[in-house]
C-alpha cells in the first residue's frame, strides 16, 4: 500500500496550490491513522471536499479496493475510480500527477478524485463557506460520476448521500480499516431535483418483463432489436460481474461508446433491479450466447467478496427463477451459467467469491416453493430497523421501521402468499397532525416504501394485503 505524492504544484480552476501542501498532515490525519485514511485526509484537507463525503463517494465506487492499478469494465482506475478521457486526465493536469501514478498509487488517486470534486465544485460556483457544508456538493458528486442522463446522475449522488447518512465501515485491500460515521445530510440537489428518481416507484413501468424491475433503457447502439423468442429460443440465463458499481453500469450501458449491454442490473446493497434491454432483444453481454440467452449484471468486482450480499443472491435469485418460469428454462447450472462458461469467452466472471451453491438454493426454492427475496430493510434502505410489525393473516406482513441517524419512519408490507403475481396490497404511514401517505396497488412482491420524517412525533400505520388488514393507533411517540 503505498502513499506517494509528488512535491510540484496543482492548478484548480485557475488558482495555483502548491502540491507540498500534499505533504502537510491536518488535524484529521492522526499518526494513528493508516495510510489510506491518512491519505483521505490530507486530501479533503488540502482541496477543501469534505472528508466523510469524500470516503463515502469511493466506498461507492470501490469498496476502497484499487484493484492493484486494473480498470473497472468503464475504464476506470484506483480507489477514487479515475475514468480515462474523463476525470483521469484531468486529475493528471490539476495534482500534475503522472497517469501512471494516479492509476496505481493509492494516495495519488484519492488526491485526484478530491482535486476533480473542487474543480467541479468551483465550476459550480461553490465558495469557501459553502463548501464546508456537504449539502452543498451534490452537483459535484452527480457530475463525478459522468452518468449520460441527469436520472442516473441523481441515483449514482443519491448513493454517496446515503452511504453517508448510514456511516462506512471498509477494510483496504492492505487490511487498514477506514470509518465514516453515520451522518445524515439533506442535500441540496439543485437542477437535480427536477430529474426522475429511479429508486422511487414510478420507475417500475409496465413495459418492463419483471414487475420489480425499474426500467432504464441502454443505448440503442448496444443492443439489437429483436423477436425472441420467436426469432432465437432463449434457453440460458448468464450471470455477470459488473466490474464497477450499480449507477456505472447503468450509465456505461447509456454510453453508445461501450457497445456492450445485460437485460438486468442487480444493485448489491439491497438487491434493487433495473432492466435496461428488454428480454426480446438481444443484449450484447455473451458473445455466442447473445441471441439464446438474458444476461443479468451484478454490481461488484470479481476479486471482492464484500460486493455479494443475500440480499443481492436472493434478488437475483428471484428474477432467474421468474425468467426460467416464463421461458421454461431448467433450473440447473447446465442452463443458468456464468459468463465464464460461454463457449469462446475470456472472461472470468462471476468468479471464484460467487456463491453458485447459495445461489442455485434460492433460485430453486427449496421445497417451500417462491419466497419473497425482499425485506422490510432491503424496501426502506439503508439504516432503517423494525420496530413493530403486524400480521396480515397468511398473505403478508406489515412492518414499522425508524432510521436513527435522520428521524424518518418507514412502513413497507411484504408478500407471504402469491409471490411474483401482481396481486391488491397496501403500506401507508401517517405522522400526527399530517396528511396520510399511501402506496397501494397490484404489486407482486411489497408495497411501499412510504417513510416520513417522524422525530419527536406519533405515526398511525398499517397496511392490507388480501383481505386481512392491520391499523395501528397513533403510538411509537418520540
Amino acid at each position: 500500500m503505498r502513499a506517494r505524492l509528488r512535491r510540484s504544484a496543482v492548478l484548480l480552476t485557475g488558482v495555483l496550490i502548491p502540491a507540498s501542501l500534499l505533504m502537510v498532515s491536518p488535524a484529521a490525519a492522526t499518526s494513528a491513522d493508516g495510510p489510506v485514511s491518512a491519505a483521505f485526509a490530507r486530501a479533503a484537507a488540502t482541496y477543501e471536499v469534505p472528508r466523510d463525503l469524500l470516503i463515502s463517494l469511493a466506498y461507492a465506487e470501490t469498496h476502497l479496493d484499487g484493484h492493484d492499478g486494473e480498470p473497472s469494465a468503464s475504464g476506470g482506475y484506483g480507489m477514487m475510480h479515475l475514468v480515462t478521457s474523463r476525470t483521469l486526465e484531468r486529475a493528471a493536469t490539476l495534482t500534475d500527477q503522472p497517469v501512471q501514478e494516479l492509476k496505481s498509487d493509492d494516495a495519488a488517486n484519492i488526491a485526484g478524485g478530491a482535486a476533480v470534486l473542487r474543480a467541479y465544485a468551483d465550476e459550480a460556483g461553490l465558495d469557501a463557506a459553502a463548501r464546508k457544508d456537504p449539502a452543498r456538493w451534490y452537483g459535484a458528486i452527480a457530475r463525478y460520476g459522468g452518468a449520460a442522463s441527469a436520472d442516473v446522475a441523481r441515483l449514482y449522488a443519491d448513493t454517496v448521500y446515503d452511504l453517508m447518512a448510514e456511516g462506512v465501515r471498509a477494510t483496504s485491500t492492505g487490511g487498514e480499516s477506514v470509518t465514516v460515521k453515520p451522518r445524515a445530510v439533506e442535500p441540496d440537489r439543485g437542477a437535480y431535483a427536477k430529474a426522475k428518481d429511479l429508486d422511487g416507484p414510478s420507475t417500475f413501468a409496465a413495459s418492463t418483463d419483471y414487475p420489480q424491475a425499474a426500467w432504464v433503457p441502454a443505448n440503442s447502439a448496444n443492443y439489437a432489436v429483436s423477436s425472441r423468442p420467436t426469432s432465437d429460443k432463449i434457453d440460458r440465463i448468464v450471470i455477470h460481474v459488473a466490474q464497477g458499481s450499480y449507477a456505472g453500469t447503468i450509465s456505461w450501458f447509456q454510453n453508445p461508446a461501450a457497445k456492450v449491454s445485460s437485460h438486468y442490473v442487480v444493485r448489491s446493497s439491497d438487491g434493487a433491479v433495473t432492466q435496461m434491454v428488454r428480454e426480446k432483444d438481444r443484449a450484447f453481454h455473451a458473445g455466442e450466447y447473445n441471441r439464446r440467452s438474458v444476461g443479468i449484471e451484478h454490481e461488484g468486482f470479481v476479486n471482492d467478496a464484500t460486493w455479494f450480499t443475500d440480499a443481492m443472491y436472493r434478488s437475483s435469485a428471484a428474477l432467474t427463477r421468474n425468467i426460467a418460469d416464463r421461458y421454461g428454462i431448467p433450473k440447473d447450472r447446465t442452463h443458468i451459467v456464468g459468463h465464464n462458461q460461454v463457449p469462446g469467452t475470456d472472461h472470468t466472471d462471476p468468479g471464484g467469491h460467487w456463491n453458485w451453491t447459495t445461489f442455485m438454493r434460492y433460485v430453486t426454492g427449496g421445497s417451500g416453493g417462491p419466497t419473497n427475496p425482499h425485506t422490510p430493510e432491503s424496501v426502506c434502505g439503508s439504516g432503517y430497523k423494525v420496530i413493530d410489525s403486524a400480521a396480515l393473516g397468511t398473505a403478508g406482513t406489515v412492518h414499522l421501521l425508524y432510521n436513527s441517524a435522520n428521524g424518518n419512519n418507514c412502513v413497507a408490507t411484504i408478500k407471504k402468499t402469491s409471490i411474483g403475481t401482481a396481486t391488491a396490497i397496501s403500506a401507508y404511514l401517517e405522522v400526527q397532525g399530517k396528511a396520510r401517505v399511501t402506496d397501494s396497488g397490484s404489486f407482486a412482491y411489497y408495497a411501499g416504501p412510504v417513510r416520513a420524517a417522524a422525530a419527536g412525533k406519533c405515526v398511525k400505520w398499517g397496511g392490507k394485503a388480501g383481505s386481512a388488514v392491520y391499523d395501528s393507533p397513533f403510538e411509537h411517540c418520540g
